[in-house]
């Protein structure tokens, strides 16, 4: 005797139009594919079908802590362990803008002095 189940997975991989269509309509309500596919497109398929990456941990924290990182290689660079060849290069232009007598005076460094 065979079951409920069983007759209707039987029905299912039967060849006529009514099961072809039970089985587009299993495929959309279970979030399947409903029309069976080329390779190519099922790849599309499998991407919408991931999580999405702006949930995925892994991705939001993939890149460096910046701010640390930048205030670790200054403090290194205090130090001469670290060389920062584009900030030397501005410190250098700084100096020799010194010597020329070509200082750019900031109204904010002239109230500072006063006080």
């Amino acid at each position: 005797m065979a079951t409920n189940y069983a007759k209707y997975s039987q029905l299912i991989n039967a060849s006529t139009n009514y099961a072809r269509r039970m089985k587009r309509l299993s495929n959309r309500i279970f979030g399947e594919v409903a029309i069976p596919t080329n390779p190519k497109s099922m790849k599309v398929v499998k991407i919408f079908s991931e999580r999405p990456l702006h949930t995925n941990e892994e991705i939001i924290h993939y890149y460096p802590k910046h701010v640390e990182t930048h205030a670790l290689i200054l403090k290194l660079r205090d130090y001469g362990l670290f060389r920062d060849e584009h900030q030397d290069f501005k410190d250098e232009m700084k100096r020799l803008r010194e010597l020329r007598g070509k200082v750019k005076v900031w109204k904010r460094h002239l109230e500072e002095k006063k006080e």
